[in-house]
């Protein structure tokens, strides 16, 4: 396969926070992400599963489900395919479907479902997201966005990334290495998006999936500036292990050798569901929704206000944790939860200086896995710089950090966690502090 020219994607905020000429008093970018006047927190996840592909609920109703419990926006992401054409679901093939079948019937008019056979022939023609769309999208309420899991692999590990916004199938490109097959996948997105305008964002999913994708890997992919820090999928080990690094080390990582190394901009860190099942009720148990999600500040809800607004920073992830404000003045970043009764939080800041160690050493005595493990490196990088008890907090910059950010913890368990002894957070973005 001939190369793909690389093509680097620097997000406003970031163009801003490195670029702009400021006094030493005055290191960061000021903003306030804040709802006030016509700017509106957004609620929404960018990775769900249906019938179209390896979930076991039709589209319909997983729209259904999200909008009745508050999101404001949701991105179907079902693997390599798009819900535009003609397509029939055989019940009897399908485990669990009758399950499914049963609901639709009791939560939607007799006209809506459409049949043919009847017993081990008994089909159901699935929803286009077109007719989705047209039934229970709420103008300036509940947005649906069409969406891909671009479900790619470099030999037996797999590498899959979701594209929010897209029009067009995006097949998968494959690779010669792990960083190559994000590579050329991130080149067709941006290649795409060119051609047609459409504001097409992807971002890697679950890296710790499989542990197919390390730090290293994902640091040096050009225009990949998102990926999933927590997903609510309880295979996919978000918290790593003994050998394994968490995806929040690895953001960590990532964002101390973009800066300072690789001259590249930050990465952002999202929250999503990945939700596959839609008939478990058991806490903690298969992949449900409302796990983790996206809060995205922005003037408008429509699909390119959203992208614009996440290629901006402007936005949060939670897992059950809300935010009333971020603010950066120039010379602090201040973070506002909103509080709930009987509910304690701790305020996290976290960043890495400049000029940290960079040396670094393999995960594992066997030379055979050097490679397939994010490295070990020195407790420099990412390091609490400052903790808040309390549900708002402020940390000063002494302008020496190469970016802060923030993680807010709740002294509430999270109702139905991805991982054992969970607690509700939420991950503020980092921001990158100029000289």
């Amino acid at each position: 396969m001939p190369a793909v020219p690389r093509r680097r994607f620097c997000c406003p905020l970031l163009v801003l926070c490195l670029l702009t000429v400021v006094s030493p008093a005055l290191p960061a970018q000021q903003f306030e992400l804040e709802a006030v006047g016509e700017q509106h927190w957004y609620k929404g996840n960018m990775h769900t599963h249906t019938l179209w592909s390896d979930g076991d609920d039709f589209p319909e109703n997983v729209a259904l489900w999200y909008r009745e419990h508050g999101y404001q926006f949701l991105v179907f992401t079902d693997h390599n395919t798009l819900l535009q054409k003609e397509r029939w679901l055989t019940i009897a093939k399908r485990k669990g479907s009758e399950q499914a079948l049963e609901k639709l019937r009791a939560k939607w008019p007799a006209d809506w479902i459409e049949t043919r056979g009847s017993g081990e022939t008994l089909e159901v023609r699935l929803k286009t997201f077109d007719s989705i769309f047209e039934k229970l999208a709420i103008p300036q309420q509940y947005l649906l966005i069409q969406g891909e899991e671009i479900t790619d692999r470099f030999g037996k590990l797999p590498v899959h990334m979701c594209a929010t916004n897209t029009n067009e199938l995006l097949p998968p490109t494959g690779g010669d290495s792990i960083t190559d097959v994000m590579q050329r996948n991130i080149d067709a997105a941006v290649s795409r998006r060119e051609r047609t305008g459409v504001r097409t964002l992807v971002h890697l999913n679950h890296p710790n999936f499989g542990y197919a994708v390390t730090a290293e890997q994902l640091m040096k992919v050009v225009g990949e500036n998102f990926f999933e820090l927590y997903n609510g999928h309880p295979s996919v080990e978000n918290d790593g292990d003994a050998s394994h690094a968490s995806t929040e080390r690895m953001w960590d990582i990532i964002n101390s050798m973009r800066l300072q190394t690789l001259n590249l901009p930050l990465m952002y860190g999202l929250g999503t569901d990945d939700g596959h099942n839609y008939f478990q009720t058991e806490a903690g148990k298969g992949a449900q929704p409302g796990r983790g999600w996206v809060v995205v500040l922005a003037e408008t809800l429509t699909p390119d206000a959203l992208v614009q607004a996440l290629e901006a920073g402007r936005f949060y992830s939670s897992s059950g944790v809300r935010l009333n404000a971020v603010r950066c003045d120039g010379r602090g970043l201040e973070v506002d939860v909103v509080p709930e009764d009987g509910v304690t939080y701790r305020i996290d800041f976290i960043g890495t200086d400049r000029g940290f160690p960079q040396e670094s050493s393999a995960a594992s005595e066997l030379p055979e896995n050097a490679d397939k493990l994010t490295r070990v490196y020195s407790d420099q990088i990412g390091r609490t710089l400052h903790t808040v008890e309390g549900a708002s907090g402020r940390y000063e910059f002494r302008g020496n950090e190469l970016y802060v950010r923030a993680v807010v913890t709740s002294s509430r368990k999270h109702p139905n966690p991805s991982a054992a002894g969970e607690f509700e957070r939420a991950w503020v973005q980092p921001v990158a502090i100029s000289r």
